[in-house]
């Protein structure tokens, strides 16, 4: 089966960059959305940021924007997520996860229900 293969994460202070990968192993193509998303103890998991199977399309939550840039190289099937401007409140268990699909752009990849493969996570913690 599709496995996602994370790396990165860290423990950095307050305003510096993390980038996170994730490899897609066990796929022939690139013809699925990946999204990112992260749960941080003792609340819901949430949506961080996520990209369709076309390069220019991503979709970022609302605290996020302008600090997150997500892309893909669909040549090596990977994805990678830049953390910029990180904040306390960005400490969480951070993963990716893998929807395979048929269109190229990222409509949906909010939506945790719809992942079947998921990474298996990366801690980012971010100090004051």
């Amino acid at each position: 089966q599709m496995q996602l293969v994370e790396s990165g994460g860290g423990l950095v202070q307050a305003g510096d960059s993390l980038r996170l990968s994730c490899a897609v192993v066990g796929h022939r193509n690139s013809d699925y959305a990946m999204g990112w998303f992260r749960q941080a103890p003792g609340k819901e998991r949430e949506f961080v940021g996520g990209i369709g199977w076309s390069a220019g399309t991503q979709k970022y939550a609302d605290d996020m924007k302008g600090r997150c840039t997500i892309s893909r190289d669909n040549t090596n099937n990977t994805g990678t997520m830049q953390m910029n401007s990180l904040k306390p409140e960005d400490t969480a268990d951070t993963s990716c996860a893998v929807d395979p699909m048929h269109r190229p752009d990222a409509v949906g990849v909010e939506d945790a229900g719809r992942y079947d493969y998921w990474g298996q996570g990366n801690q980012v913690t971010v100090s004051s």
